[in-house]
Parts: structure tokens; C-alpha cells; sequence
């Protein structure tokens, strides 16, 4: 039974108390000066204010932080580094609250430090969590230990980390000290219910008088007082700023789907204002973006999951956030595209031209941060500057971008057209443009896209995909020499007036013929269709053609003849998957057309990237740092005989990896829609392959 009259004193042994209150003023006031400082760095960015921001969907924002600010569900993906958050966050709010609790009962006579309350939470549950804190910060130290040199860190951040963990193992361990010193002295009858402070006291016992333990307590408890309010006032100078700037920026971030992370830039009026194009200093940055840099909190998981990185190149997304979070606050001086560089590069190396090329706009670096920061959009940013305002693009890349200008698709090297693929299709109805049908006589817009229309290999998609829409009975109509690039390509290397101008075509075409419903097999037009054009006038319904399939299978319009004795492993292409979230209708065509499938070590949120985004598929990567040939060892890993993809870029790349890789064994690359026409209709679909 719990004695109603277990208690302590709140402040046995010290005289004075007043002088924690002044302590507390001079503490809070050096951390509402570091605060300000941050406020006065983010009023510097434009964008929409806070007013605005709170009647964006409050209650959606007010979740995540929830979710992902409290609950940390992102930081519980990682083992280790949920257990020393996890510890470290319950311990500190736990504390908080016990802290609370001391303050009410001894300034205000609340009697909460009475009985059952006091037994088992400020006592028991205190102690057990304070603990953690201890636990978590060994964690966290062993952690970065076992990192060192594995990733470039600022020596000066490296000590601070140090520092911090320090002072939050002193803070934690003196608060034990101090108690176990009061149990021991007072023999507290209560003192069993605090297990870590009990154990302190135990051992005190052996080789302290209670005289030494009375000092001893006095001493370490102002010791503990002044670590506490150190604490307080250092935190918002250093990396712990994100205990506050973390939860904030979960809720100003984004709430749309990563693929609409792209921001448009008004052409027009930055030229009237003789503003550079793209960012070159952090004034251009909105106050939201400058939040999320002080948002960071370097763990580096945005640059584990980097393909770039992964393969041993330079780009560091960490790195890049952290020193334009630590560059001062002024333009950076930009004369010609090393200018441009070179403001960056005297602080961080990792902002260098040759990095930001190396993105491959894949988004991993997105979808792992436990704080929502948009690294991939900064980096676009970056690469604006540098294609419209100097032309410091890669060689290769510029090239496509001049094919993208004279020609309206990226391939110079090609002799293709936009209707070859259509060429001795054996269909129902012959293919037709939209010039040639009645209005309102189709369902839907089959957009080809530039790879699958002018790359040998993706005809062969398109192929499959237009006798698929023919076996069901889909009306659908193409445009044929009137598509253009959708500019994807354009946007990610940073050319915005390109992919404005392509984007105002193709918006005024589709517009012409009254366009509603498109399907498309390159997620980078569904992605650029679906997300971006909406800023240009076009809305449309948009679907990538495993959706619009699967949805025909469940219609009943499509079905499937057999199921190949085949193993299938699927390859998420990341702007279907992580940039728009889709991930099923794609596992529902392989496991209609193979009797077993098997997932990737890295698949679905995870998925690693084929190498192929962000203009990398125009680039000559240097061998042993390709990113497919990492991908296709990923597959071929698996054993499966067929690599399923779903873009027509990853198709190019997985099977330049796998037919680099696969030795003797028969290993094919395969588009979903070519496994489901298989399927479909074997018959047909072997004399298509023989055809082809």
C-alpha cells in the first residue's frame, strides 16, 4: 500500500533560492537573443508570411509534428539513432515536466510532491528516464565515433556535437549525484523508488561521512542548477537550435508530394528587377528555406541514401545544407560561373559546380530527413544560377539543351521521329493524332515522351502499351509531330526559361484539343503533367500507364492469358514512386504476368536510384562511380531473371549495368507492360519480340 505521506523536501540543504531565478532571467535572455538572431536571419527571405501559412491545412501540419516532431516516426526508421532520440527526447520532456512539478509545489504550494504521484512518477518513472538520458547520450557518442571519417564534417560543428553531448551527460549525471547525496544524508525512507539516485547513495555511503555528502549535495546541486541554465542559454547558439527550428519546419514544410517541390520563378519580373536568375545569395532563399537549414541536424542520412555519394562521388546533401546554413547572410560576389562557385566554394567545397551536377534529382535525400528539408529543390536552385545566368553547364548537357531548343527533344544523335514506334503495329484501329480524330471521339491522350518515342529500345514500350490500350478497347489518339518535350529535363538542370517556353507549347496544344486524361509510361512527363503544368494553366488527369493498366485489368478489360515461370524483381523509378508515391499499380501488372516476384534490398520509400535523373543520363559517368552499375549489382543480386522497370531512363540504364554485369547469366530488362502483354497475349507478344 502507498504511504500518503511519502514526500521530500524541495530544496533540503539550500538557502537562497531567489538566485535561481535571476539565474533563469540572464539564461533566457541570452536564448532569446540567439532566437532573435535566427528570426532577423529569416526575415531576410520572401515567400508567403506565417498568417498564410497557418491557413494552409493547420490541422494536416499540426499531425506531422505529431507525428514526426514528438513521435519522430522518420528517426524510428534507423535503429540506433531511434534509440538514442527516442531516449534523449522522452528523458528531457520527462525532466521538464518534473521540473515543473518541483516549481508549482514550491512557488506556488501546488501539493503535487505528495503520495502515489510523487512515488511513481517523480520519483520512479523521473529516475528511469533520466537514465535513458545517460544511455542515450552513450549511444549517440559510440555512434559518432564509429562514423569519424567516414563523411566530411566542419571540425569546428564536430567539437561543438561533442560539447553539447558533454554537457547533457554532466547535466543528467550531477542531477543523480545530487540525489543520491540527499538520499543518503536524510536516509530517506522513500529513497528505494529512485533506483539510479538509490544506488548513487549506496555507494556514497561507502567512502563519504554524511558531513562531506551535505556539502557535497550543496555544491553539486548550484553545480547542477548553473549546467541546467547553461544549458538553456547555449542551446539556441549551437546545434541544439533544433529542438526548436526542428518542429517548425516540419510544420512550414511542404505539404505536397516531392515531385511538385520544384518552385516556378517569374521570369518577367526578376528580368524588370535585374535580379539574378536562380540563387546566388541567401536573400534569394524564401524564410522558410533559411529555417530548414537551421533545421538541420547534420545526422547524415540525407547523404547515406544519396546515390551520388553512395558511389563515391563528391555531393554531400548534408554538407551542402550545413554550409549554406553557415554562410553569412550578404550576396555571394558571382562573376562568371567559378564566381558563382567560388562564393561558395571559399566556405563549402561541397557546393562546388562539379557537385551540384551530380544530383540526380532522385529525392532520397527528401524522404530520409527526420525534418522535412527540401535538399534536391536548393540544389536546383543552385543549378539556376549557374544555366541561366553564366551557361557552366556540363558539356553533354548543354548540348541536349541546345537539341531541346532547335530540335524539341534532348537526343541529337537520333534520326527517329515521334511516329516511328507506331510503324507495322498490328492493332484493331490504326494509331491516329489528334489532328486526325473527332472531338470528343477519344478517352484518353497516349503521351509518348521523348524516350519512348525516339530511343530504339522504348518503342518497343510504346509498342506494348498501344496494344494493350487496343486489346481493351480504349479510344486514344497520340499527337504525334506536335509533342514536345515536356522540359523535365530542362527544369532539373536549371534551364526555367526552356522548360517555361516548352511548357507554354505544350500547354496551348493540349489546350487546342481540349486534352483531359492523359497516359504517359515516363514518369518524368507524368510527374511534370501532373505536378508542374497546373503553374502553367494545365490541369490535367493524369496517369502513368501501370495505373491506367491495372486499372483496365480490374475492369476486366485486359486479361491475363498465363503467368510466366519466371523470378521478376521490380525497380521503383523515383519520380513514380518517391516523388509521387506510387508504388502498387506497377506490383500488381508483375504479379499478374510472373509467378514469383522479389523485392530489391532497397525498394518502394527506399528505392535506390538508376542514375538516370536530373540530366545524368546525358552525363559520362567515370567508371566506379556509376550509380546503375550499383543498382543493377542491387538486381542481379536478387537472382531474378527479369528486372521490371516502369520509365523509359531507367530502362537505358539498368540495362547498360545489367549487360555489364550479368556475365553468362540470361538476365532481360523489361518494361511492365511488356511483361503484361506477354501475358496478354503470348502468341502476339513473341511475334511483336520478333518483330522489334
Amino acid at each position: 500500500m502507498i504511504d500518503a505521506e511519502a514526500t521530500r523536501p524541495v530544496l533540503w540543504n539550500i538557502s537562497h533560492s531567489w538566485i535561481l531565478y535571476a539565474m533563469w532571467a540572464v539564461s533566457m535572455a541570452i536564448a532569446g537573443w540567439g532566437v532573435r538572431r535566427r528570426l532577423l536571419r529569416w526575415q531576410v527571405g520572401g515567400g508567403p508570411g506565417l498568417r498564410e501559412l497557418l491557413k494552409d491545412r493547420p490541422g494536416e501540419r499540426v499531425r506531422r509534428v505529431l507525428l514526426h516532431a514528438v513521435a519522430q516516426r522518420r528517426t524510428l526508421r534507423h535503429r540506433w539513432a531511434a534509440f538514442f532520440h527516442s531516449f534523449l527526447t522522452a528523458g528531457f520532456g520527462i525532466l521538464f515536466v518534473a521540473t515543473v512539478v518541483v516549481m508549482l509545489d514550491d512557488r506556488f504550494g501546488i501539493p503535487l510532491m505528495r503520495g502515489a504521484f510523487y512515488l511513481y512518477f517523480q520519483s520512479l518513472l523521473v529516475d528511469l528516464f533520466g537514465g535513458l538520458v545517460l544511455v542515450g547520450v552513450l549511444i549517440a557518442a559510440l555512434r559518432r565515433l564509429r562514423r569519424r571519417g567516414q563523411a566530411k564534417t566542419n571540425e569546428v560543428r564536430e567539437c561543438e556535437a561533442w560539447a553539447m553531448l558533454a554537457l547533457i551527460f554532466a547535466l543528467a549525471g550531477t542531477g543523480f549525484l545530487v540525489e543520491g547525496w540527499r538520499i543518503a544524508a536524510t536516509a530517506d525512507p522513500w529513497g528505494a523508488w529512485s533506483p539510479v539516485g538509490y544506488l548513487v547513495a549506496q555507494a556514497s555511503r561507502l567512502v563519504m561521512s554524511d558531513g562531506a555528502m551535505v556539502m557535497a549535495h550543496r555544491v553539486g546541486w548550484w553545480l547542477h542548477a548553473g549546467l541546467f541554465f547553461g544549458f538553456l542559454a547555449v542551446a539556441p547558439q549551437t546545434q541544439l537550435l533544433h529542438l526548436l527550428t526542428g518542429p517548425l519546419q516540419i510544420f512550414a514544410a511542404r505539404l505536397e508530394p516531392s515531385g511538385a517541390a520544384l518552385g516556378a520563378l517569374d521570369l518577367e519580373q526578376l528580368i524588370e528587377k535585374g535580379e539574378p536568375l536562380g540563387v546566388r545569395s541567401h536573400q534569394q532563399f524564401g524564410w522558410r528555406e533559411l529555417l530548414s537549414f537551421d533545421a538541420c541536424t547534420q545526422c547524415g542520412r540525407c547523404t547515406e541514401v544519396c546515390p551520388a555519394n553512395t558511389v563515391g562521388k563528391i555531393l554531400s546533401p548534408r554538407d551542402l545544407i550545413v554550409q549554406l546554413r553557415d554562410l553569412p547572410v550578404l550576396p555571394l560576389a558571382a562573376s562568371g560561373a567559378a564566381g558563382a562557385a567560388s562564393s561558395i566554394t571559399s566556405t563549402v567545397p561541397a557546393a562546388s559546380p562539379e557537385a551540384l551536377w551530380q544530383c540526380t534529382t532522385c529525392g532520397a535525400c527528401m524522404e530520409a530527413c527526420p525534418v522535412f528539408i527540401d535538399q534536391m529543390p536548393r540544389i536546383v536552385d543552385l543549378r539556376r544560377y549557374l544555366a541561366m545566368e553564366e551557361a557552366d553547364l556540363p558539356e553533354t548537357m548543354q548540348a541536349a539543351m541546345t537539341s531541346l531548343e532547335t530540335r524539341g527533344h534532348p537526343f541529337r544523335g537520333t534520326q527517329s521521329t515521334r511516329l516511328d514506334w507506331a510503324e507495322g503495329l498490328s492493332v484493331q484501329t490504326p494509331v491516329r493524332t489528334m489532328a486526325e480524330v473527332v472531338a470528343g471521339e477519344i478517352e484518353v491522350l497516349l503521351w509518348v515522351g521523348c524516350g519512348g518515342a525516339l530511343i530504339e529500345r522504348n518503342q518497343q514500350v510504346v509498342r506494348a502499351t498501344a496494344q494493350l490500350l487496343d486489346a481493351a478497347g480504349v479510344r486514344y489518339a497520340v499527337l504525334g509531330r506536335e509533342e514536345k518535350c515536356t522540359g523535365d529535363l530542362a527544369r532539373r538542370v536549371g534551364n526555367e526559361f526552356l522548360f517555361a517556353s516548352l511548357a507554354h507549347e505544350n500547354v496551348a496544344t493540349l489546350g487546342r484539343y481540349g486534352i483531359q486524361t492523359i497516359v504517359t509510361s515516363c514518369p518524368h512527363c507524368f510527374n511534370t503533367l501532373l505536378n508542374e503544368y497546373p503553374s502553367f494553366g494545365g490541369k490535367y488527369e493524369v496517369y502513368h500507364h501501370s495505373e491506367y493498366l491495372a486499372r483496365l485489368v480490374e475492369e476486366g478489360r485486359l486479361r491475363a492469358e498465363r503467368v510466366a515461370e519466371q523470378t521478376v524483381t521490380f525497380h521503383d523509378p523515383c519520380y513514380l514512386g518517391r516523388h509521387n508515391g506510387r508504388y502498387e499499380a506497377p506490383r500488381q501488372l508483375v504479379q499478374l504476368s510472373s509467378r514469383r516476384t522479389v523485392e530489391m534490398e532497397r525498394s518502394r520509400q527506399a528505392g535506390f536510384c538508376c542514375g538516370g535523373g536530373g540530366g545524368m543520363s546525358f552525363v559520362d559517368e567515370p567508371r566506379g562511380a556509376r550509380v546503375n552499375q550499383e543498382r543493377a549489382r542491387e538486381a542481379l543480386g536478387t537472382g531474378a531473371e527479369v528486372v521490371a522497370v516502369g520509365c523509359p531512363f531507367c530502362m537505358t540504364m539498368l540495362e547498360d549495368g545489367i549487360n555489364a554485369q550479368r556475365g553468362d547469366r540470361q538476365v532481360r530488362v523489361l518494361d511492365v507492360a511488356e511483361l503484361l502483354w506477354e501475358s496478354v497475349r503470348p502468341a502476339q507478344a513473341g511475334q511483336e519480340k520478333t518483330d522489334g
